[in-house]
């Protein structure tokens, strides 16, 4: 028996994403961030959804390799750069840019020996404290680099927010204007805004943005979803009814016994489980839909299957369509009450999932035609 789980990507969904991102940061470039196999709707299907973005953003060098063998010529971003000399060669053949984040990286760079000029982003720890040159190094770094031949000159500055999804603006504030006041150099580009940032703090929005979860239509911003943005859920989660059981008032449904009938009922059973990367964490109550309509998980999920409270759902048959997630569904509902976030679940799908692709156009709703929910910040 194969496996009845399904992931749909939905393409026109990340072309209206894209397109949506345009609107709110008009006269930036965008970055479309597809590490981790595109947020796990996977990584040369996102691609080539997104083929007009400017710029692609990649975890490491083996995801520029997928990316050029796919035949995509645009810029390509190595985010944690480079670890090791032998990284070069593979960089420079590939045209991939990288970031670098320290000293030891443009060590690393001087020491080649290969004239061909390297593409640099340099990452500035405005307050994040995980990758990037401390300011006060920052002069160093750039001086140094700029007298480095195999170095293009048009280096960008980058930095990240820590806390730009959070409700407090304070310390996203704070480190925009950190980043603001360095120098100035003339033509140099400069970034700062990823998700969060784009809907939420105008003044971040410069040279380029960087759009990670918000291209898959996933929650940037704590306690919203991201049509709450006018942004499209990119993927849907579903499987089928295998079983529907009845089960006797007082029995116990599943491993541990942690749920017990109310009454006589239907029980009913879904192929989809943690092995599928559905949360095993979700409590009772979390609700799946079928023919649209909410039954809740009961007891708890198991490797292969879950079960489903019936009583609401008298004409449920097996074979019956399920959805875990999806546009009628928000998987941050789901995430929230697995006590996580949308990004990890959609990371989390697994390699026994069966994949469809549905390339339907998605209309632009018109109420989010212009950028409403932008919060300024003061550029010093």
């Amino acid at each position: 028996m194969s496996r009845l789980a399904l992931a749909t990507v939905h393409l026109g969904a990340l072309r209206a994403n894209l397109q949506r991102i345009r609107v709110l940061a008009a006269g930036s470039k965008v970055m479309a961030v597809v590490k981790a196999d595109g947020y796990g709707h996977g990584l040369e299907r996102v691609a080539r959804a997104l083929a007009v973005a400017d710029a692609y953003g990649v975890a490491s060098i083996a995801d520029g390799q997928r990316l050029r063998a796919a035949g995509h010529r645009q810029r390509i971003v190595v985010l944690s750069g480079i670890d090791a000399a032998g990284d070069l060669p593979e960089v420079r053949r590939l045209r991939l840019d990288v970031v670098v984040h320290h000293r030891a990286q443009i060590d690393l760079i001087a020491a080649d020996a290969d004239p061909r000029p390297l593409r640099v982003w340099l990452k500035i720890d405005t307050g994040m404290h995980r990758l990037g040159l401390p300011v006060a190094q920052v002069a160093a770094a750039v001086a140094r680099l700029r007298a480095l031949p195999n170095v293009d000159p048009a280096l960008i500055w980058m930095s990240h927010f820590a806390s730009s999804d959070a409700a407090d603006p304070g310390p996203t504030e704070t480190q925009l204007a950190l980043f603001n006041a360095l120098p100035s150099v003339p033509n140099y580009e400069r970034t700062i805004a990823n998700s969060a940032a784009i809907v939420a703090q105008s003044a971040s929005r410069l040279d380029w943005v960087r759009a990670g979860g918000l291209l898959y239509g996933m929650a940037v911003v704590d306690g919203r979803t991201g049509s709450d943005f006018g942004f499209h859920p990119a993927m849907s989660l579903s499987s089928k009814l295998i079983s529907i059981q009845r089960v006797s008032r007082g029995q116990a449904v599943g491993y541990g016994g942690t749920w017990c009938c109310p009454e006589d009922m239907d029980v009913g059973v879904v192929a989809i489980g943690y092995g599928d990367g559905y949360p095993r964490s979700v409590p009772s109550g979390t609700p799946v839909l079928i023919a649209g309509r909410p039954a809740p998980i009961i007891g708890r999920v198991s490797m292969d299957l879950l079960t489903v409270d019936l009583r609401q759902h008298a004409a449920a048959v097996i074979g019956a369509p399920v959805l875990l997630w999806g546009p009628a569904l928000p998987v941050e509902k789901i995430a929230a009450a697995a006590g996580s976030i949308s990004y990890e679940l959609a990371c989390g799908v697994t390699r026994r999932v069966m994949v469809a692709e549905d390339d339907q156009p998605v209309a632009a709703d018109p109420e989010f035609a212009k950028p409403k929910f932008a919060k300024p910040v003061a550029a010093n």
